[in-house]
């Protein structure tokens, strides 16, 4: 794996270190405090992921046989990975429903690429799919590290239990598969992409799964993560950027729908879970325009471009926008799926070449 241009190598969470930090400054300990340690422990976990791109991650055994190999593990609250081997591919479902979870999640994403895509597991060779649950203690996040995921409980006053949304798996083993192919680095607008094509493809496991059309779809992401207290119903909105929480605690969702309120931050890597709220609602316009079950049109629209080879590492949003375009005229000809997709880039300001 590449070292992304220069930039930090991709560690991968699905809560936005804005989101941590506010929380991090609340009055109530009870609050802060787990979200503090969730930085701590992140920034560990980004050194770490920096250490094994530069020495190198040992090597995988895989079988592009069409089937997955799945592999759960249990952390016990603690930080070792991958922990204690608690259910393999084929085993039956035990008492821990996290650990269920986790493995009809990981099944749920392989089926996705496989049966839409024909694409075997993230790499396309059969890469097997690995997993730890119960990690640390009170951990509120979750994050594929380049090798495997990692799923924390929260702390159970803002976040529940991070195997709950099916979107949240599929969100970042997508990030597996942005990793074998474009490569994009996790920085500005190249990393609002990244993390917006795994809003993307989070979005169509969770469809396809639940055998929703676009209409039907409810196009959040991370719902049913939010604990009760919390005034929001899900971590990001496809369909609204911006309105997917406004919290006393955790503030209001930041993310923009247009190019009109793009935000300039050094944050967040140049606010990359903040700005991918534009190609998100881009994505979300395409495949409402289309009808149907999004991941047959605009979501084949958006995987030939992911994996078709001229996608570049620095791409803008301006390039991936051209880019579906020409994918759409490649795979659909002259037709709606070229009108819809063109028109959404427009709506959201972002031109095409």
């Amino acid at each position: 794996m590449t070292t992304h241009g220069g930039f930090e190598p991709v560690f991968c969470t699905i809560v936005p270190p804005h989101v941590l930090d506010k929380l991090a400054q609340a009055e109530d300990s009870s609050l802060a405090g787990p979200a503090r340690r969730t930085l701590q422990r992140d920034a560990f976990e980004r050194t770490q992921r920096r250490l094994t791109t530069v020495i190198g991650a040992s090597a995988v055994a895989a079988v592009a046989d069409g089937k997955p190999q799945r592999t759960v593990h249990d952390a016990r609250h603690g930080t070792d990975l991958p922990g204690h081997k608690v259910r393999g591919e084929g085993d039956k479902p035990g008492k821990d429903a996290t650990v269920n979870r986790a493995y009809a999640g990981l099944g749920a994403t392989f089926e996705l690429f496989l049966q839409a895509y024909r694409r075997d597991s993230i790499d396309g060779n059969g890469l097997p799919l690995n997993a730890t649950v119960h990690y640390d203690r009170e951990y509120n996040n979750a994050f594929w590290n380049g090798e495997q995921m990692v799923f924390g409980d929260g702390d159970g006053e803002i976040f529940l239990d991070f195997t709950i949304p099916i979107d949240v798996i599929g969100h970042e083993l997508a990030h597996g598969v942005t990793q074998y192919t474009a490569n994009l680095t996790y920085f500005g607008q190249p990393g609002a992409l990244n993390e917006s094509l795994s809003d993307v493809f989070g979005a169509l496991i969770k469809q396809y799964t639940l055998g929703q059309t676009a209409a039907e779809a409810d196009w959040l992401i991370g719902a049913g993560l939010l604990a009760p207290r919390v005034t929001g119903t899900a971590l990001r909105s496809m369909k609204e950027p911006g309105t997917a929480y406004d919290d006393d605690v955790l503030g209001k969702d930041p993310q923009p729908a247009t190019m009109d309120d793009f935000v300039r931050t050094g944050r967040d890597n140049g606010g990359v879970h903040i700005n991918s709220g534009i190609p998100n609602h881009a994505f979300y316009l395409a495949a409402t325009a289309l009808g149907g079950h999004a991941w047959e049109r605009a979501g084949q629209v958006w995987y030939d471009v992911l994996t078709g080879g001229e996608l570049k590492q620095q791409a803008m949003f301006v390039d991936f926008a051209t880019l579906t375009v020409k994918a759409a005229r490649e795979r659909f000809g002259d037709g709606e799926e070229l009108d819809a997709v063109s028109k959404a880039w427009e709506q959201v300001g972002v031109r095409t070449l």
